[in-house]
């Protein structure tokens, strides 16, 4: 069957076990699972909001564990990203615990962000994104991303925006966790909800801060 049909319980329960036995036999003997309980649903349902959203990659499984002093060799989540820019665009994850919803701007360059802070240092546009930024805040979204603990040098301590000055990158996510629809076909449909409430902050970073 080739149609979104939900994320199966089974996908939150490979996480759970992967948590307790991650090492390279138990993946090989679950892989099948990770195949088709993680893998193929996230993929088809990444295909059908792609029209809307951009397209998408799944992140691999395995963990870079070459400068890490933690060898576990598989990560504890399946990530994806639909991508609108280059660095911007809607964010999916799960793990034994749920789903995350979120979307932003998560690379950047020095250039890039020297564009951000120009933009979110202006009148209108820094206005726009903190009106956008207090928006998402208040339909239940973390505002996170990397910042910087002091605003940073060439803008007042006192600005308007000092928070917004102070990120390195920028987005915001939600922790669903498992409702009964995340199981059924209207997963799609709340994912896709929840991507267009935050669609105002991607499409800003997409115009001020990306390449």
């Amino acid at each position: 069957m080739n149609t979104f049909a939900g994320i199966p319980p089974e996908a939150f329960g490979f996480y759970a076990q992967l948590e307790e036995n991650n090492n390279r036999d138990w993946w090989q003997q679950h892989k099948d699972t990770y195949e088709e309980a993680v893998k193929r649903p996230l993929t088809i349902l990444l295909s059908e909001l792609e029209p809307e959203f951009g397209p998408a990659k799944l992140f691999r499984p395995n963990r870079d564990i070459r400068f890490s002093l933690d060898k576990s060799p598989y990560k504890t989540a399946q990530g994806a990203f639909a991508t609108r820019q280059e660095g911007v665009g809607f964010y999916l994850q799960i793990n034994a615990d749920g789903l995350l919803i979120g979307g932003g701007y998560h690379s950047h360059t020095p250039a890039q962000l020297a564009r951000f802070r120009s933009a979110a240092d202006a009148s209108a546009s820094g206005s726009a994104l903190q009106d956008i930024v207090d928006a998402v805040a208040g339909a239940g979204f973390a505002i996170e991303g990397e910042k910087l603990k002091t605003v940073p040098r060439g803008f007042a301590k006192d600005h308007p925006r000092a928070e917004l000055l102070k990120h390195k990158s920028l987005s915001a996510g939600v922790e669903v966790g498992r409702p009964e629809w995340v199981s059924s076909p209207d997963a799609k449909q709340e994912i896709a909800e929840r991507w267009r409430k935050l669609r105002p902050l991607v499409e800003w970073v997409g115009r001020y801060a990306a390449p």
